[in-house]
């Protein structure tokens, strides 16, 4: 069995001591970087890879940040667990995903078992179910835990988009533009984003003294607002997609139904995602910062491991409605 090779290996073949690679496979910055190089272009030409392990005994840190998600597949989950990344990486951490289809006690727990045998220093959580805050769902102690996206739980540090505002600002612009009111499409009801676009929605009208139609519900797919949209009532003239996708489904069947978009319904959508501005017409929605919850969330768990938990934290980035071709007067 061929021998794993060492540092002393690498500092023979780096010409340097054995201390100096100790350094360069820590990470340590009191090494110039010509020698950095030699001692890494070593490392590859030996096949030595640091152990993680045994720096982690030594300096009590892995490096390393679980993720718990559930639905992979849906834009705002992906778009925030590539932010998320990033943000890791950019700290030096990186992930370990442990999806789960279900948000169950029995799911969750064994993500965080699984989470403990690979040995992180922290977990974000990426579940927007209702089921996260139900009073079954036990988190460990000890471990740094973050939350985003997680509706009702204050037990923990929160990161989570405005999605009040900014469904505010989606019905309101419509308003503004002399609509006599807002049709919804909704998103799934186990989903906090799609109950507070709901309820900020129906709010934001009722506060103007305007009729308030019937809750529609999609599952954030294209084809969910497709067949809401061939069932649109004749009398709705302007309708807000709880996502950009179901906005999307809606515009197809309005062009085969011969409605025209703004012209006889304006559409807002919300998320921005790239495609949007895409759209015919280019789409107005409410554009969510991703890049910043990941920041956020990643900030404020690194602030956990470092410093031990203290008061749950509650972080709310805005939104921003981005206005474009797919609306007009009422």
């Amino acid at each position: 069995m061929a021998r794993t090779p060492s540092m002393a290996d690498v500092a023979k073949e780096a010409g340097v001591s054995g201390q100096t690679v100790s350094r360069v496979a820590n990470g340590k910055t009191n090494v110039d970087e010509a020698t950095r190089e030699r001692v890494l272009a070593a490392m590859r030409r030996v096949g030595y890879r640091p152990n993680s392990a045994a720096r982690a005994l030594r300096n009590g840190r892995f490096s390393s940040i679980g993720v718990i998600i559930s639905a992979l597949s849906t834009f705002g989950n992906s778009r925030t667990l590539e932010a998320v990344t990033a943000a890791a990486a950019a700290e030096g951490f990186s992930i370990v995903l442990m999806p789960v289809d279900r948000p169950s006690q029995g799911e969750v727990a064994g993500a965080f078992s699984r989470l403990d045998e690979q040995a992180v220093d922290g977990v974000i959580i990426l579940i927007e179910q209702h089921q996260l805050n139900e009073s079954e769902i036990e988190l460990p102690q000890g471990l740094p835990v973050v939350v985003i996206d997680a509706g009702g739980r204050r037990d923990l540090p929160v990161v989570d988009f405005d999605q009040a505002a900014g469904a505010a600002a989606a019905t309101q612009h419509l308003l503004d533009l002399g609509h006599r009111t807002v049709w919804h499409i909704a998103g799934p009801p186990q989903s906090y984003a799609a109950e507070r676009r709901r309820d900020s929605w129906q709010a934001t009208l009722s506060r103007a003294g305007r009729e308030v139609p019937p809750v529609v519900t999609g599952d954030w797919s294209a084809a969910s607002g497709y067949a809401h949209g061939l069932r649109l009532d004749a009398s709705a003239t302007a309708v807000f997609a709880a996502n950009d996708q179901m906005a999307l489904g809606l515009l197809r069947a309005l062009h085969e139904l011969g409605r025209t978009v703004p012209g006889d319904v304006s559409v807002v959508g919300f998320d921005d995602m790239d495609e949007a501005a895409h759209f015919w017409p280019p789409l107005t929605t409410v554009r969510q910062s991703f890049g910043e919850v990941g920041r956020q969330a990643v900030g404020a768990l690194l602030a956990e491991i470092t410093g031990g938990r203290g008061e749950p934290v509650s972080i709310m980035v805005p939104t921003e409605l981005v206005v474009r071709s797919s609306t007009g007067p009422g």
